[in-house]
């Protein structure tokens, strides 16, 4: 049953809340905690380096509340929504943090993010401002001059420059706000019990993405624990290669749990192995987090470049499937120790540990984190599978939430009666206790980490006015774990394949969205009720190969 409130939030059940509570699960710490507690006690520590760039944890508080006070100057007010759209710069935690101590909620979007999307964020939590940055590797100009032109509510549009002054005058340029303020912070936030902090993102299977509400309780326990399996301490430092917004290099324990550590996190501002090579070696990196392809090219990079990195103590893969035979490269090749990574930015976490069986940590994607973690096994009837048997999982607890943000539909369909999440992952339970990930039950599409609702892409091709029906599918691929491959019955004659991705570019889709392969048929087959039969197209193209 699913008691979403009037702000659109789903909050846990009272007796659960009470429960969590009283044995000390959730403590009323705010998100940024970590950081103002080590600014008062370790203030000279290093907390952070972003290229030329460097902050300790006394200077990075004072910055997030100089910052705050600027954002307070500007208009903010607590309980508006903000888009946090920023790649890998110092500025993306400035501003993450700075947003949640006055009670303002960022939505966590990607830099690979385009209008399409932003544009989705925006409208549907009615937000009041942006962040972006002169940084991001493509031209945004244009899409922020027609994001702040077709939305009303988008009153405080916000830029990092770098370079020259922004030719907009309507865009604040971020790191002048807050120049000569008289605003005064609140001493202490008021955290509110059960409400939304921020928002991350859900890959989804319908469209654009879901939002996730998170809290300030919910997050700080799963980074609370995530520290404690992952071992994070002062000494730890940590590599942040991945999109700093995504959940994985967030909580996992991510930069978040670093911070409340007391380590320090370095950026790195783009995946090239060169850059993680020499940011391991520049500032003696102890443990990083990365999904399967940048494993690939960071181990094909070594047999051209061999070198050692004395302080890697182990890296972290998730976000998509690692197959076997990369595993068993990385300890002989890197030098370190692998811990698999089993989550979703709607709560529940898995790691193997440092200290499992060799082959458990190859063959598996660990177990939950945290006692208080529920999980079921189910078949399609929904009724429990034995053990070792291939089943959909469901989950619930502390930390992983009851409904998306105002969505009843698709709460609906993601959430039981009981208040488990139906996460759409078919796995396996070892007699270990572990989790093997099979694959997916959803119409979702995960390419390298990057996931693909298929409904969505297949929506924007349909609009093309020689689509006459789509399917888009997942193909297996040695680098990306899935690829995309849209199987299109057209017109004839048929259209060209870069027209259709310059079509589909026009419709400022990210790059990632944009199908790997395209295929053309007479009929796409279907099922006895008439649907697309996407199992035997996925079979039939398999096995032409790509």
């Amino acid at each position: 049953m699913n008691n979403m409130n009037e702000n659109g939030f789903t909050p846990w059940p009272q007796h659960e809340a009470e429960t969590y509570y009283a044995q000390g699960v959730w403590q009323n710490q705010s998100i940024y905690h970590g950081v103002q507690q080590q600014a008062q006690l370790n203030p000279e520590a290093i907390a952070l380096i972003s290229e030329d760039k460097q902050y300790s944890y006394g200077e990075l508080w004072k910055n997030i509340e100089y910052l705050a006070k600027g954002f307070l100057e500007l208009g903010l007010k607590a309980g508006d929504t903000c888009v946090l759209h920023l790649p890998n710069i110092a500025e993306f935690y400035l501003s993450f943090f700075a947003l949640l101590r006055i009670g303002v909620k960022p939505v966590m979007a990607l830099p690979a993010h385009r209008f399409s999307e932003l544009s989705y964020f925006v409208q549907f939590t009615q937000a009041n401002s942006i962040i972006t940055s002169d940084q991001l590797t493509w031209q945004c100009d244009e899409v922020y001059r027609q994001l702040i032109d077709e939305h009303d509510c988008l009153r405080f549009p916000m830029v990092v420059k770098n370079k020259a002054e922004c030719a907009y005058n309507r865009i604040s340029t971020l790191l002048q706000l807050g120049k000569n303020s008289k605003k005064i912070l609140p001493s202490d936030l008021t955290i509110v019990k059960n409400e939304i902090a921020f928002f991350q993102l859900s890959g989804g299977t319908t469209g654009a993405p879901k939002l996730i509400p998170r809290t300030h309780n919910d997050y700080v326990y799963s980074v609370r624990m995530s520290n404690a399996v992952c071992l994070f301490d002062h000494k730890t430092r940590y590599l942040c290669v991945l999109p700093a917004a995504h959940n994985f290099p967030l909580s996992s324990p991510g930069a978040l749990g670093v911070f409340l550590a007391g380590g320090c996190v370095v950026l790195a501002p783009d995946p090239s192995p060169q850059t993680m090579c020499q940011l391991m070696q520049q500032h003696n990196i102890t443990v990083t987090a990365l999904v399967p392809p940048l494993v690939i090219v960071i181990l094909d990079f070594l047999k051209q470049h061999p070198q050692t990195f004395n302080s890697l103590e182990y890296i972290q893969v998730g976000g998509a499937r690692l197959s076997e035979q990369v595993a068993r490269r990385i300890q002989p090749e890197l030098g370190c120790k692998l811990m698999q990574v089993f989550g979703m930015a709607e709560g529940l976490v898995n790691y193997t540990r440092l200290d499992d069986d060799f082959e458990d940590i190859i063959h598996t994607q660990g177990r939950p984190m945290s006692q208080w973690d529920e999980i079921k096994i189910v078949n399609e009837k929904g009724e429990t599978v034995k053990q070792g048997e291939a089943g959909i999982l469901l989950t619930k607890g502390p930390y992983t939430i009851r409904g998306y943000f105002n969505a009843p539909e698709h709460n609906a369909r993601s959430f039981n009666s009981e208040g488990y999440y139906i996460t759409g992952d078919v796995v396996r339970l070892t007699e270990q206790g572990n989790l093997q990930v099979i694959g997916r039950d959803k119409d979702q599409i995960n390419r390298g980490g990057e996931k693909i609702a298929a409904e969505e892409i297949e929506n924007h091709l349909l609009a093309h006015e020689q689509v006459k029906n789509v399917a888009l599918i997942g193909l297996a691929d040695d680098t990306f774990g899935e690829k995309s491959c849209a199987v299109i019955q057209a017109s004839q004659p048929f259209p060209k394949v870069f027209e259709l991705k310059r079509f589909l570019r026009s419709r400022q889709l990210a790059d990632f969205k944009i199908p790997d392969r395209v295929e053309f048929v007479d009929q796409l087959p279907k099922t006895p009720v008439g649907k697309v039969d996407k199992k035997l197209l996925k079979a039939q193209l398999q096995e032409q190969g790509a």
